[in-house]
């Protein structure tokens, strides 16, 4: 008798027609700043609902010390404290380490749902060292939030550049969704000063 196919890992509340952020990272810890950058996502883009995906593991970054996924989640969860910010580490689940993989799954499992990727400026400073990041951008419409000390260098990155052409006038945030891809805008804001690395550092060697 063949054995049925492993049922999919769950998803967080969706529905054909809704606007999802999607805001990955380690969250290693989870703080204030990503909360923030989650709540200007949800208005100023006008999203339905945001997903923090909690990742096993960030291939661009020593792992070794990484806490246990189910910690980091409980954290996140504890920090989100909205009911519109979902926490989920379905990554795990279907076996993922790339962004590009992640969003090709999603796309292939939630065809109508309108994903969004939410992104630091920080991060788009070296969103050209990402694996398949061209691809990422034809996959799904970004949001580049602002970082403090990460404006200039993320208007001058080596991604903005090449998107240059196809980044959306802030005014038509509302619109990143629905938009032709690929399609970023770059959203101004309330800022954090927050950031994971410095926290751990504050916290000291044990981290």
């Amino acid at each position: 008798m063949t054995a049925a196919p492993p049922s999919p890992p769950p998803l967080p509340r969706h529905a054909p027609g809704m606007r999802i952020g999607l805001f990955g990272g380690s969250f290693n810890p989870p703080h204030a700043g990503h909360r923030l950058a989650s709540l200007v996502a949800l208005r100023r883009l006008g999203l339905d609902r945001v997903w923090w995906i909690v990742t096993p593991g960030n291939p661009l970054k020593d792992n070794a010390r990484l806490p246990a996924l189910a910690a980091r989640m409980a954290a996140a969860r504890a920090t989100a404290a909205h009911p519109r910010i979902d926490v989920t580490g379905f990554e795990a689940s279907i076996g993922t380490r790339y962004t590009y993989d992640t969003i090709a799954y999603l796309r292939r499992r939630c065809p109508e749902v309108r994903f969004v990727w939410i992104m630091g400026a920080d991060n788009l400073a070296g969103f050209h060292r990402w694996q398949r990041w061209r691809e990422i951008a034809a996959l799904v419409p970004i949001a580049v939030v602002d970082r403090p000390g990460a404006t200039v260098k993320a208007a001058r990155a080596k991604a903005a550049q090449a998107l240059g052409t196809r980044r959306l006038r802030e005014a038509e945030a509302r619109l990143l969704s629905a938009a032709r891809l690929p399609a970023w805008v770059f959203l101004h804001g309330p800022r954090s000063p927050l950031s994971s690395t410095a926290l751990r550092a504050a916290a000291g060697p044990h981290r």
